[in-house]
């Protein structure tokens, strides 16, 4: 691989797996890659039908030659490929119950992964995943993509560095109302695999989203969960998994939280948006309206943050995740490649034989991934014993 003093002299190249016909996902991690002129998409594993995946990859531009039937005829021709043209990353857009295999397949020949969320079926493979990404120093990254929006890491900053004191109480929710009905009744293909517990996992709007909630909290203050109480429901008749359901978190510092996830309130359509509050001052973002941060101080007027890498009040995090000027909005597709733009940091690190962070990365890893799978199963479990207190304590967790 080409690199000279940690640069590389080329694009990275980019495999994807899933995004096939139909696919909502797969689309944006395709554009997100590739927004920053930094990657290309060479290859692809487009479908689990081999006919559709060969069928899809006009749509990409990739080659026939190099579209693939398989995570195992993919592996398996890129590795015999010379290593100036064989892919350095394989991106995972598939349903939650394929993730496993795929990524751990890739992460054993050597490839770096960006998988999308949750990371696995069970906690059980995402620990089995920790173990083998860890064996292998390939670089790992989990598509948590609302961690990517600049005003988000702008609050990250303030509040690490103590701006709004000690922090007392997070109120994260994402509100969505599109499962209102029984769409996977007639076989929509978002709804059906999300609300089928073969292919979800334990949860279904709690691992759909609520996962999203809980990590915007973590990656905001840093503060360390320590016990859970979680109750779930399903109320649209004839579900198999929860459509709605709140969480509260008992922090180390004492600090509590909230998680409230729902995709049965009508009207709602993608409304993640969170709550800080610390002794200093308090703050609220919502993704809705991702260019403005509100913070709040008692006696003093409201201060509105806008997104604006030139202005004196953006820090360095900030400013480092805006790509226009203020009054040019940035949102999802942006935001989502941020999570792209500084893992491929860590992988032209990688390429160069130099040393890079895993652990305490600016884009989620390996160990987020494993915190969301725990996430999950502790909310199932103390929900399935009426809310009862459950360990959020997990060895992964990043610090």
């Amino acid at each position: 691989m080409e690199t000279t003093n940690g640069s590389l002299n080329r694009k990275l190249r980019m495999a994807l797996v899933g995004g096939g016909q139909g696919s909502f996902i797969g689309r944006v991690h395709a554009t997100a890659a590739v927004l920053d002129n930094r990657a290309t998409l060479v290859a692809g594993a487009l479908s689990s039908n081999a006919e559709r995946a060969k069928a899809s990859a006009p749509a990409y531009d990739i080659a026939a030659d190099r579209a693939y039937g398989s995570i195992g005829e993919l592996i398996e021709k890129e590795l015999a490929l010379p290593a100036d043209q064989r892919i350095d990353f394989v991106s995972v857009a598939t349903p939650n119950h394929t993730h496993f295999a795929i990524a751990k397949a890739a992460v054993e020949a050597g490839f770096n992964v960006i998988c999308d969320k949750p990371m696995t079926f069970d906690l059980a493979q995402a620990e089995d995943l920790l173990t083998a990404v860890e064996a292998t120093n390939v670089v790992f990254a989990v598509s948590h993509n609302y961690t990517g929006y600049p005003l988000v890491r702008q609050a990250r900053e303030m509040v690490l560095g103590g701006e709004l004191g000690e922090i007392n109480a997070i109120r994260s929710n994402y509100i969505q109302g599109w499962l209102r009905t029984r769409l996977e009744a007639d076989d929509q293909k978002q709804a059906a695999w999300r609300t089928d517990p073969t292919k979800s996992g334990a949860a279904g709007c709690f691992g759909d989203i609520g996962t999203h909630a809980y990590n915007l909290g973590r990656y905001m203050t840093g503060l360390l969960p320590v016990e859970i109480s979680c109750h779930l429901k399903v109320f649209v008749d004839g579900r198999s998994l929860d459509d709605y359901g709140h969480a509260v978190i008992r922090y180390e510092n004492g600090a509590l939280g909230t998680v409230t996830a729902s995709q049965i309130s009508h009207g709602r359509e993608n409304d993640l948006f969170i709550e800080i509050d610390g002794t200093k001052g308090a703050l609220s973002w919502r993704q809705e309206n991702p260019n403005e941060m509100i913070v709040r101080q008692n006696g003093k007027p409201h201060q509105i943050y806008t997104r604006d890498p030139n202005a004196p009040f953006m820090n360095a995090s900030g400013a480092a995740a805006c790509r226009l000027p203020s009054g040019h909005p940035e949102a999802f597709f942006e935001a989502f490649a941020n999570v792209y733009r500084f893992a491929y940091d860590s992988m032209i690190a990688r390429a160069a034989g130099l040393p890079f962070e895993k652990r305490n990365t600016i884009y989620p890893n390996i160990y987020d991934g494993v915190e969301g799978m725990f996430f999950i199963e502790q909310c199932v479990a103390s929900s399935k014993e009426g809310g009862v207190w459950f360990n959020m304590k997990h060895p992964a967790a990043r610090r």
